[in-house]
């Protein structure tokens, strides 16, 4: 059956990220007169509110996205820091700029989309981001690849997580593609095959970036560029 339609899940497939220690700590230094007097020091701040905010992200479970603001705020509570919602998104926008800058593009990803839409296949991001999508997409776009995407969908803008299918089905409505001829391709067993299979997509694991090996059973590429050959 002819493929349509790839899919492509976001981080450690299509980029992949160094954390901006650096950049991060001169937002939180440029933040603390907001803080009230005798804000703690923006090394403080990086350690007690940022850095338990990446663990709590790594440990997010379940299939229904987490409100991000709310998350976000419950982080600066922990550290003593109970901030007026408007603050807490002028933080976060300074904050997500710095992860902007943090991005790297996959080897030969350009390439491939670029030839791939040559030849008439639609292209789109499904992933899971619980960050506020306007964020989200800024950072697609400035990075270069909205303009080589169909349809761009985050787990933040429809509400649930991968595996749930929701957010397959919202990603090849935007799509305009069926399940059956669309190709997913992301780095992790659960949410990038076996999800997308269950409800009849193929789909292929890209070791590349992530360096985790596949099960052996499993359909795997090292390289995007090998991901014409699936096609």
């Amino acid at each position: 059956m002819r493929t349509e339609a790839v899919l492509f899940d976001y981080g450690m497939t299509l980029v992949a990220f160094e954390y901006p220690a650096a950049a991060l700590l001169e937002v939180m230094e440029s933040v603390r007169p907001w803080l009230g007097d005798d804000p703690p020091t923006a090394e403080w701040l990086l350690f007690h509110v940022l850095h338990p905010l990446e663990t709590d992200l790594d440990t997010l479970c379940g299939e229904r996205e987490v409100a991000y603001m709310d998350f976000y705020a419950k982080a600066w509570q922990r550290a003593g820091l109970d901030l007026d919602p408007d603050v807490l998104l002028r933080i976060l926008d300074l904050e997500q700029q710095c992860w902007d800058r943090a991005v790297t593009i996959a080897p030969g990803a350009f390439e491939l989309l670029d030839r791939i839409r040559a030849r008439g296949i639609r292209t789109g991001i499904c992933s899971n981001a619980p960050f506020p999508v306007e964020m989200m997409r800024r950072q697609v776009a400035a990075i270069g690849l909205l303009e080589r995407m169909d349809a761009v969908v985050f787990s933040s803008a429809v509400g649930w997580r991968k595996p749930a299918p929701e957010l397959y089905r919202a990603a090849l409505t935007e799509l305009r593609a069926t399940a059956e001829r669309t190709l997913f391709v992301g780095d992790k067993v659960k949410e990038d095959y076996l999800g997308p299979q269950s409800i009849g997509m193929r789909a292929v694991i890209f070791t590349g970036l992530s360096g985790r090996p596949a099960p052996e059973d499993l359909p795997t590429i090292a390289s995007l560029g090998e991901l014409e050959s699936l096609l």
